[in-house]
């Protein structure tokens, strides 16, 4: 017995000395910790709570040229509640009203739903409610108003996340040439257009501020100033005319509509400074829509057709190779080069003509002939003259993802027996829609070759940071005497040529029409991938003196209703001319532009006479394009505001109502 409590006693000491030394070991252990390295965890531990977060700074606006919103940076505010946050008398004190102030302005949930979810997230200590996601800023400015926010962050429990978010007022206008941002799943950007040539401007540098971990993934800001502020992204002043683009984006829709075509794209070009007031590029969808989705005018580059006829006519001439009185036999509408044909739209021919008729006439026997007899025996020469022209390379602007341009050349991979020939009249060859038009507007600009220019200027605020100038490509592109006699030539297209129905004696244009094989040779049917035509018209107005040069492309238009480029493109060509000789005040001093259009004189006649037998009673404008609508409204008196951009879909005065002296009337458009 005696032997037994003396082994227990033995295996109690052991058992207690071996606590003692596992608490002893212990106790080293946490003074180690508290000690040697208690800097290192109480720095972990405070990570896990506190960290300093990012505050993104407002990427730059970007504007138009006359100080229109193109595209900003919008602050929307999430807001979430703390509502153990208060004390229980400011809690008690404002529950009753926060939650009827949310269910009025929110709609979502009943004032009594409200308080009963704020009491049992404060008995169980819940420290961050979701409220409302992404308002605006004023509503953001009334929410805070509302009883428990208006005590503040810590009175009050109001917990705000920023964010700011990229809209575009005008919508569709321009937006593939403005350009976006996109931030990626994986963190990486996608940018494109002027959103992307300019970003490092627009961005701006970030702010800091250091905040609290509430609960997981959920951090609250500390205090109510930022350690380091934001600093906001330079202003984007492009050379967009938003006037000009809104007659320009509708001409080009309206043709792609009626002839269903695939693509289209149009520019209208500053002729003196090279800056682009207008670029609208709009392809169908599956829905049958059309949208801006690619900048076909910057990218695309395809063989052009006839329009490229204008660079064989300037080297002709410049080389004095030829004169415009120089005659060619079109040989009943078929030559050929190696063994391949050559034909007319005319299958009959047009007899024996003049270099300068057949270029009126877009006969591709009389071209091809010329450009063949001409440099057959040396086409270095030839090709030289093209890439003076800027060809076989890019122009060099601002946006990203310029397609490539190409000129075959003798001698290389690409060059063949009919290459020279086929150049002539704009195949073998491809080149974008900005490169065709900065030659024609070379032209239109008495032979001085200027860039496009989409940007022309960075501002912070109202400081200006940087002008962009005027940049000349080539100061001569040909000589003076060529320029002359390409010039009236081009303007006798309009006249008596393949442009004849855009004819106006109202106002002068120049140009060429273009109608080319695409595809050539992937089928004979209209369907996708088969060949298909691409109708085009490039040129200026007014012819003498011209102001602004345009190209018009239409990709894929149906060939039952037409695919001729004097058909398809030309017409927009002229809307666009049209509208801006008669709307444009800068350019109301032109010839003949005192004379009223027939159609526009008529809706005068037609509104004028519902006024005055109404006794000066507000018409009806709802239908109207908004240029017609403005000009109308304004003659009667009224002060008009736009809301949009299209035709006319409602006014803010009522049809009937007597006209007041300086009233001012709202239309909202579509």
């Amino acid at each position: 017995m005696g032997l037994t409590s003396k082994n227990e006693d033995v295996k109690i000491y052991i058992v207690f000395l071996g606590l003692v030394a596992v608490c002893f070991a212990i106790f080293i252990k946490l003074s180690l910790v508290q000690f040697k390295d208690g800097d290192k965890w109480r720095e972990k531990a405070d990570s896990l709570t506190v960290k300093d977060e990012k505050i993104a700074a407002n990427r730059g606006n970007i504007y138009s040229s006359d100080g229109s919103l193109l595209a900003t940076s919008i602050p929307k505010y999430t807001i979430y509640f703390d509502p153990f946050s208060p004390s229980d008398e400011h809690f008690e004190a404002n529950v009753k009203g926060l939650s009827d102030s949310l269910s009025r302005f929110l709609k979502n949930k009943s004032s009594g739903e409200y308080e009963a979810s704020f009491r049992k997230a404060r008995a169980h200590k819940k420290r961050y409610m979701h409220i409302a996601t992404k308002l605006s800023y004023t509503d953001y400015m009334r929410m805070r108003s509302f009883p428990m926010f208006n005590l503040g962050k810590y009175k009050g429990g109001m917990i705000i996340d920023q964010v700011n978010v990229r809209e575009y007022p005008m919508g569709m206008i321009a937006n593939r040439t403005i350009g976006y941002e996109r931030k990626n799943d994986d963190g990486t950007f996608t940018r494109k257009g002027i959103e992307a040539a300019f970003t490092e401007k627009l961005t701006g540098k970030d702010g800091r501020r250091t905040v609290q971990k509430m609960s997981k993934n959920l951090w609250k800001a500390i205090g109510d100033g930022n350690e380091i502020d934001p600093v906001d992204g330079y202003d984007i002043i492009t050379t967009i005319d938003v006037y000009i683009q809104d007659i320009a984006h509708h001409a080009l829709l309206n043709s792609l509509e009626y002839y269903e075509a695939d693509h289209g794209t149009v520019i209208v070009m500053e002729t003196e400074t090279g800056q682009i007031k207008a670029i609208s590029n709009l392809g169908r969808g599956t829905d049958g829509k059309y949208t801006e989705t690619v900048n076909y005018a910057v990218t695309e580059s395809h063989e052009p057709g006839s329009t490229f006829k204008l660079a064989s006519m300037l080297a002709l001439l410049d080389d004095k190779k030829a004169d415009t009185a120089t005659i060619y036999d079109t040989k009943q509408g078929v030559v050929l080069f190696s063994g391949k044909r050559v034909v007319d739209s005319n299958r009959r021919g047009y007899g024996k003509v003049s270099l300068a008729r057949g270029f009126e006439l877009s006969s591709n026997t009389v071209i091809t002939q010329a450009v063949n007899e001409a440099y057959k025996d040396n086409p270095k020469q030839f090709t030289d003259k093209l890439m003076s022209f800027g060809f076989n390379k890019p122009l060099g602007i601002d946006l990203k993802g310029e397609g490539r341009s190409y000129i075959p050349l003798p001698g290389q991979k690409g060059w063949s027996k009919i290459a020279l020939p086929w150049m002539a009249f704009g195949y073998g060859v491809s080149v974008t829609p900005l490169q065709t038009l900065t030659l024609y507007n070379a032209v239109a600009n008495n032979g001085k070759m200027v860039k496009p220019q989409f940007v022309r200027e960075i501002r912070d605020v109202n400081h200006t940071v940087k002008v962009f100038e005027t940049e000349v490509m080539n100061p001569q592109i040909v000589s003076t005497d060529a320029l002359k006699k390409i010039q009236a030539v081009l303007k006798n297209v309009v006249v008596k040529g393949t442009g004849k129905k855009l004819y106006s004696p109202d106002f002068s244009m120049a140009g060429k029409t273009g109608t080319a094989q695409m595809n050539y040779g992937g089928g004979k049917t209209h369907g996708e991938g088969g060949m298909y035509y691409a109708s085009s018209f490039a040129g200026y107005f007014p012819a003498e003196n011209p102001k602004y040069s345009c190209i018009v492309v239409v990709h894929r238009p149906n060939r039952a209703k037409s695919y001729y480029g004097g058909d398809v493109a030309g017409p927009v060509f002229k809307r666009i001319a049209q509208k801006i000789f008669t709307d444009v005040p800068s350019l109301r001093e032109i010839k003949n532009i005192n004379k009223p259009l027939k159609n526009i004189e008529a809706e005068y006649n037609k509104y004028y006479a519902s006024v005055k037998q109404s006794g000066s009673q507000m018409p009806d404008v709802k239908g109207l394009p908004a240029m017609d609508a403005i000009a109308i409204l304004e003659n009667l008196g009224l002060k008009v505001k736009t809301v949009g951009f299209g035709k006319v879909k409602n006014q803010s005065v009522v049809v009937g109502n007597t006209i007041q002296k300086n009233q001012i009337i709202t239309l909202e458009l579509s």
